[in-house]
């Protein structure tokens, strides 16, 4: 447990951390997980306002229930709107501006208008008992969500009542918070902004599909590279770009002429040729990179059709120009596709979390395929199309993966 100079210390370099994380749902994760360390609490969860009356359960953290699960595993949540009244304690808080520090939630005083919904534990099993819940206020004073703690804890592991003296602290970093959820916000509306831009030559590039794959990545990400021993750190430093990065995978897709794009049959071979031209458009948008999203983004969109047989596309090509690069053309002239380890790392996980997607879904040419043909799908695959140490991963994180899959549901 952190002393009071430790916790300002700790709060100063917080400032700086989560000013530098642009993807929402990583931001939202570090937050979390900081501020329950600024106050050693054994859980917690985000809600951000959507709208003018309503809060969006966003994110949440249970190290309780996460240590009942096993080895590799996550916790699962689902997403749900509530309403911004006095009802609900993170309503409240919204609705008020105010923070509650609320001792125990099953004794909270018939005087105040709001109380505890305790289905959670019934269904879990956990008892929630102390809880901080602070409103996040950008520069401007505007509510755009909530933050609450549960169960603070002294060096014994003991519940107690969150300390008084904790709240301003947790408040400071609330607000600095509250400023970068909006920047991820700014930063997420203008990628969806491209993403529409997308789908609107190509139905099948859609908020929810985007999403979807950009989750996926990140948990096959995760789950590989703590297999590997990759430290924490690095993951950390990754998982940003990555996400983001995943979202804009099949961006050159813009720039393909409409009457291959939205052609309803089968492609000719030269209409094929220049349809795969699109990861190499995409590539060059981020080329030169400035940043670490510029270089995983080129990386991505450029490497996600290649197969781990060597027989994907574009291959080993310059980018500038197209054409093989020097040694790797084959007889034709063509250039030879990345085998294996040659493609990197990020591009083959984005080759799987799209396939399942697209193979999960209705699309207008197709009706969903059954998870069992997916799942069949993709296991025999491994060693082909796909790594199989990546469907490995793939397969013991699924129940997260369908956690995913049910929290960017499609639009009707």
């Amino acid at each position: 447990m952190l002393d009071r100079k430790q916790k300002l210390s700790r709060l100063i370099e917080l400032g700086l951390e989560v000013s530098q994380i642009s993807d929402l749902d990583v931001l939202l994760e570090k937050i979390l997980t900081e501020a329950r360390k600024l106050v050693n609490a054994d859980a917690g969860s985000i809600y951000i306002k959507e709208g003018k009356d309503t809060l969006k359960f966003s994110h949440a953290q249970n190290d309780t229930l996460q240590a009942k699960l096993g080895p590799g595993k996550k916790l699962i949540y689902t997403t749900f709107s509530m309403p911004i009244n006095n009802k609900s304690i993170a309503g409240f808080v919204a609705n008020n501006g105010t923070t509650s520090n609320i001792p125990d939630a099953y004794k909270i005083s018939s005087v105040l208008p709001f109380s505890f919904d305790g289905s959670y534990d019934k269904i879990s099993g956990y008892h929630t008992q102390s809880m901080l819940t602070v409103p996040l206020k950008n520069t401007r004073g505007q509510i755009i969500g909530v933050l609450q703690m549960i169960n603070a804890q002294d060096d014994d592991g003991n519940i107690i009542a969150f300390l008084d003296e904790d709240e301003p602290l947790v408040q400071h970093f609330a607000n600095m918070a509250a400023n970068a959820i909006e920047r991820a916000q700014l930063t997420r509306t203008t990628i969806m902004r491209m993403i529409s831009m997308a789908e609107l030559r190509d139905p099948k590039e859609t908020g929810p599909h985007v999403n979807r794959v950009a989750a996926y990545s990140l948990e096959i990400y995760e789950a590989y590279a703590k297999r590997k021993g990759i430290p924490q750190k690095k993951i950390d430093a990754q998982r940003d770009a990555l996400r983001m990065a995943a979202m804009l995978h099949d961006v050159g897709k813009v720039a393909i002429s409409d009457n291959i794009l939205k052609k309803p049959g089968k492609f000719t071979e030269e209409e094929y040729a220049v349809m795969k031209q699109h990861t190499v458009l995409g590539a060059r948008l981020f080329n030169g990179a400035r940043s670490d999203f510029d270089e995983i983004a080129e990386e991505v969109a450029l490497n996600h059709h290649e197969r781990w047989d060597g027989k994907g596309y574009p291959g080993h090509i310059d980018l500038e120009t197209g054409k093989p690069l020097p040694g790797y053309a084959d007889e034709d002239g063509n250039p030879r596709g990345k085998k294996e380890e040659e493609i990197p790392l990020f591009g083959r996980i984005v080759a799987i979390a799209d396939v399942y997607d697209a193979l999960s879904c209705k699309r207008v040419y197709k009706e969903a395929w059954s998870e069992e043909d997916v799942l069949e799908a993709l296991k025999s695959g491994a060693g082909s199309q796909f790594d199989p140490e990546l469907i490995d991963v793939f397969m013991e994180i699924i129940d997260v993966i369908r956690s995913i899959q049910a929290r960017y549901p499609d639009r009707e």
